[in-house]
């Protein structure tokens, strides 16, 4: 098997791995007993490269290999995920999260896989705790959740173990400044596999190899897409504050454009409406939009997602078709109701 250090070589030459080599790179970067430094040098090398679409693809799938399985294969080609890369430092509310929560509303089976918050005060998991979803659930009360609630959080540690002797590895290259591949990993490998995905990249240049990544992997249909905030400033998000570079996976493979939110109808809204905080401020954010106060921007964006993953999904022949439903769903009690049971059933 070939080494790290050997890998590190070829990719600083400029030259690209194969899938067995990718494999190998797995395994070792997976044991204790390969070095820390070892493995600083392979994903440094590999960053300076440039990941390619196929070499994202192949990282994926030897790492979905190696997740837990939680049995949730009944609703998999029916499910849709929602996710970001995280990274952007945009300051962004939980946008995709209630995205998930409107989705269990409409019927759309959801499966969320996420992490507590790495660049910005409130990830995914935190949220969602904060609204009674018990990360520590074993499989056959997930499998329950997508049954009676039609939504599950695949909490990342919990399903891949492989992670353990990494994660040190990318903390000290974060606090470098770095960036490495798990950066991009976590939105491919949802533990429940599911068919479809509306994937919100950190950078406009990621957006059509995350898309390339995504349609390699199998799935059927997609979004990825980056909202551009600024020059040299974006969201891992689909906005209406933004224009978003979209690009379409499978099904929707033909999909290469720009949206704004006029295209869909809605208005453009300043990016400060969609600006969240720390897990206390964004609960109350919630309780806002479910109230029928929350800003507007942010109301609309929510809406806007869900609408976009029913058209994924096929349970819409349109954007346009979603969008009352999903604001409906949103601030008409459907959610409200939504996060009452999530509680009761976690408790």
């Amino acid at each position: 098997m070939e080494t790290l250090t050997n890998l590190s070589k070829q990719l600083a030459s400029g030259t690209d791995l194969e899938s067995a080599q990718i494999e190998a790179a797995t395994e070792a970067l997976t044991q204790a007993e390969v070095s820390a430094d070892e493995k600083m040098a392979f994903l440094s090398a590999l960053a300076e490269k440039g990941e390619t679409a196929i070499e994202v693809a192949d990282f994926s799938s030897a790492f979905r290999e190696r997740a837990l399985n939680p049995g949730v294969q009944a609703w998999s080609d029916r499910a849709i995920d929602v996710v970001g890369t995280g990274g952007d430092h945009s300051g962004g509310f939980n946008i995709s999260s209630m995205v998930v929560l409107t989705l269990a509303a409409a019927g759309v089976p959801a499966m969320k896989h996420g992490n507590r918050g790495m660049t910005s005060q409130c990830g995914s998991a935190d949220l969602l705790t904060g609204l009674g979803v018990d990360l520590a659930a074993p499989p056959e009360k997930l499998q329950q959740a997508m049954e009676q609630l039609g939504f599950v959080f695949f909490f990342a540690p919990n399903y891949h173990p492989a992670f353990k002797h990494i994660v040190s590895v990318r903390k000290a290259l974060a606090a470098e400044g770095k960036r490495t591949v798990f950066n991009i990993l976590g939105p491919l490998i949802n533990p429940g596999r599911p068919a479809h995905v509306l994937l919100g990249s950190f950078s406009e240049v990621w957006v059509p190899r995350l898309a390339d990544a995504l349609g390699a992997l199998g799935v059927k249909s997609g979004l990825a897409s980056h909202g551009v905030i600024e020059p040299g400033k974006g969201i891992d998000e689909l906005t209406t504050a933004t224009t978003n570079t979209v690009r379409g996976v499978g099904r929707l493979a033909h999909i290469d454009e720009v949206w704004s939110a006029d295209k869909h109808g809605l208005v453009k809204s300043p990016f400060s409406d969609l600006v969240g905080g720390d897990l206390a401020a964004n609960l109350k954010i919630v309780d806002a939009i479910l109230d029928g106060n929350g800003p507007q921007g942010l109301v609309d964006t929510i809406v806007l997602n869900a609408a976009v993953a029913m058209w994924i999904v096929g349970r819409t022949s349109s954007v346009e078709e979603g969008l009352p439903r999903a604001r409906e769903l949103l601030v008409g009690g459907a959610v409200r109701q939504k996060i009452s049971d999530t509680r009761e059933f976690y408790n």
